[in-house]
């Protein structure tokens, strides 16, 4: 192209100057048009939360870059702001993501530079040049297959001045305004602030805080990672690659992978072993379990934490998830669906892969016959009974690890904490014996 031409950026998933090599190749062509197409199936099929956590960060970005914010089906909107030019973007890689940009392909030329993972799904393949199955042989091979230095960040980019539609601004802020809780810092600055807290001050003790809810061991970054505010590649730059952190990075990178070789397996069983396994209908237990009052005081203090902040510790999210998969023998899609609405983190094939893995029908080698006790997993990661009562203010008059256990006490509930709704050893046993028939 003629050195004056112009181009489209449309950013998705990656909104964020920073070591964006899409942005980079769409500055090589002149100046550039940002783009932010506010869709309107994945707007409303998105929570409250969800919306205020994108919105935040589109506005945030558009504080940094001129961004003309268009609402409208992608697939109209797109031919129409380029008018012919080049539309640079980082590869979808989701299975509606990839279905819209093959139809947007038909009509612009779609240069697609990266993709939201330091390795792109696909290219991870064992010696016949398949999929790996199984996470650790994937991890191994992801590290050797290495990753690319991360891009430099432009100084002044070139771009054109934004040209919005009204009704995308007023969704924007909207959503922000009517966010269900205080939302963390928007924006790259916020997000690599809070890489450099945690980096400098809780990696090194990472590999065993990480499991714990009652402390803040977790990077919380993943918020910022799900819309590419900051890109894996950036914080593999600063870590060990053999490290445990580094490893959970490979843990995303692999269930894409998985998503991207199966795109059924985004709503349905990825292992068809269990294909003959008995569900019970959704009920009053669903509704317990949603909004945090089972009777089990680990669960329960999760599902609040993520109504009350759209995010859950990792263990507690296998914890709950184990619970209404094993103990309420509930089909996983309509956990995951829940997840969803209510998580900022919200990943199609992280969240819904990790429901997988809990439920025994995903990728995970010791499959269904895993079944987590919900009282001991409270006492193992959160000993103190901290969390507990942080979360369950029914139960903040029981000390220590007797906050796991209310029944045990003489005044476990005299704050109306609710009862259990199921007896976890019947049920463990029923969710075995499902097991059993299933694989017969």
């Amino acid at each position: 192209m003629a050195e004056h031409d112009s181009s489209v950026m449309w950013f998705r998933r990656d909104l964020r100057v920073r070591d964006n090599p899409a942005l980079l190749a769409a500055l090589d062509e002149g100046p550039v048009t940002g783009l932010f197409v506010v869709d309107p199936a994945l707007w409303k099929g998105a929570g409250a939360a969800r919306r205020a956590w994108l919105a935040a960060n589109v506005l945030e970005l558009a504080e940094r870059i001129p961004l003309s914010l268009k609402y409208g089906d992608p697939r109209e909107v797109v031919p129409r702001v380029a008018a012919g030019r080049r539309v640079h973007v980082a590869a979808e890689t989701t299975p509606y993501g990839r279905r819209r940009d093959d139809a947007i392909g038909e009509e612009v030329e779609l240069v697609a530079t990266g993709s939201p993972y330091a390795v792109g799904p696909g290219r991870v393949v064992n010696g016949s040049g398949g999929p790996y199955q199984v996470f650790t042989a994937f991890a191994r091979a992801w590290r050797e297959h290495g990753w690319p230095e991360p891009a430099h960040t432009p100084r002044s980019p070139d771009m054109e001045p934004a040209d919005s539609h009204q009704r995308a601004l007023d969704l924007l802020h909207t959503a922000v305004e009517e966010a269900p809780f205080d939302l963390p810092g928007a924006g790259e600055e916020a997000a690599w602030r809070r890489w450099r807290t945690f980096r400098d001050g809780g990696l090194a003790d990472y590999s065993t805080e990480r499991d714990r809810p009652d402390h803040d061991g977790t990077s919380r970054l993943s918020p910022y990672l799900h819309l590419g505010v900051l890109h894996p590649r950036s914080l593999l730059a600063d870590l060990d690659p053999s490290s445990t952190y580094a490893t959970e990075l490979a843990w995303r990178e692999f269930y894409a992978d998985v998503l991207w070789h199966q795109p059924r397996s985004a709503w349905t069983d990825l292992k068809p072993a269990l294909e003959g396994m008995r569900y019970d209908e959704p009920g009053d237990a669903i509704e317990a379990w949603r909004t945090g009052t089972t009777g089990f005081p680990i669960v329960d203090a999760g599902m609040r934490q993520l109504r009350e902040t759209g995010w859950m510790h990792n263990r507690v999210r296998m914890i709950t998830a184990s619970f209404l998969t094993k103990d309420l023998h509930v089909w996983w899609p309509l956990g995951a669906r829940h997840f969803l609405d209510l998580l900022i983190d919200g990943d199609v094939a992280s969240n819904n892969h990790g429901w997988q893995w809990v439920a025994g029908t995903g990728t995970d080698a010791s499959p269904y016959f895993r079944v987590f006790n919900p009282v001991t997993q409270g006492i193992r990661f959160d000993p103190q009974g901290d969390y507990v009562r942080r979360w369950v203010p029914e139960l903040d008059h029981l000390p220590g690890k007797a906050a796991h256990e209310p029944w045990k006490s003489d005044t476990g509930y005299e704050q109306d904490y609710p009862r259990r709704i199921v007896d976890h050893a019947e049920e463990r046993q029923e969710a075995l014996d499902r097991y059993q028939a299933a694989r017969r």
